[in-house]
């Protein structure tokens, strides 16, 4: 697929995913979101990708929503008076999916679902859906001078992109709950201090950061290291251990019998494993364990 605002590049297993309009600060559009969903769903499914790295062209990571565009900025049909009960049942239906659903809610549920580790390197400010859009990623690496901002009650809206999900689980809800009632930029020592981000480092040191772990990442299974990313993100909601205990049970058992013993044969005869299964076509039986349909 040929892209507009972003660009899609894979190399030495790791994709590198740019939001590129930096004339603009990476402002985002609906073109954007949708070519930024159908690049996770391709990714997810991409075996030359082991890793993904989300980072901004030129000095902004995303500016936030491009509010300069005429209409409904968010690509919203203000004809409909939807409710709960449309949500919960016409969630798939065109009228709503198209002129209700929210395009950040989308893009992070692609992420969610996307069976690579994604990680943003927050090369310079990221606000609005510029920070929201990393909540849903696994690892955030961010330069000094950058700042975040959840400001949507600056300009009368809520947060959005499953953020209310996604953040409280990353700091803790007190946290979570003061940065968007403060609605201001956030600093990257505070960012650091609250557990938001992992690594603070020089803006030019951002990238290779990023790369560095990725590259860890993608020398590993890549089934084992999708079973862990949804596992990891879906047990932390289940009511009790035993739930979380029946997946991994499985996972382990058929792991166990594929990559598994190619792993323990390394360690046996101390070299590095050699695995060559793939997150396109050599997934366990049971996956997904979950119903697919939640994710989209």
């Amino acid at each position: 697929m040929s892209y507009q605002t972003i660009i899609y590049e894979v190399k030495d297993s790791i994709l590198s995913l740019t939001l590129n309009r930096p004339d603009k600060l990476n402002a985002f559009t609906v073109q954007m979101g949708r070519e930024l969903i159908e690049a996770f769903d391709r990714a997810s499914d991409d075996d030359a990708v082991g890793a993904v790295v989300v980072t901004g062209a030129g000095r902004a990571f995303c500016a936030g929503m491009d509010l300069s565009g005429e209409g409904n900025v968010f690509g919203l049909n203000e004809a409909f008076e939807p409710d709960i009960k449309d949500m919960r049942e016409r969630l798939r239906d065109p009228e709503i999916e198209q002129g209700v659903r929210d395009l950040g809610g989308l893009l992070t549920l692609a992420i969610f679902r996307c069976k690579k580790p994604v990680i943003a390197a927050i090369n310079g400010h990221a606000v609005g859906i510029g920070a929201t859009m990393t909540c849903a990623m696994d690892a955030r690496i961010i330069a000094k001078d950058a700042m975040m901002g959840f400001v949507f009650n600056r300009i009368g809206i809520t947060p959005e992109a499953c953020s209310t999900w996604f953040l409280p689980r990353i700091v803790n809800m007190g946290t979570a709950l003061e940065w968007v009632y403060r609605a201001d930029l956030i600093d990257s020592k505070e960012l650091e201090k609250r557990g938001f981000v992992n690594y603070r480092v020089p803006g030019k040191k951002v990238l290779e950061k990023a790369h560095d772990l990725a590259g860890r990442i993608g020398r590993h299974s890549q089934v084992s290291v999708a079973l862990a990313r949804q596992m990891m993100y879906r047990n932390v909601a289940l009511p009790h251990p035993r739930e979380a205990h029946e997946v991994e049970s499985l996972a382990i058992y058929y792991q166990s019998r594929t990559s598994g013993k190619e792993g323990v044969q390394a360690f046996r005869e101390k070299r590095p494993p050699k695995f060559d299964d793939k997150a396109s076509t050599d997934m366990p039986r049971f996956y997904p364990w979950w119903d697919e349909a939640e994710d989209s």
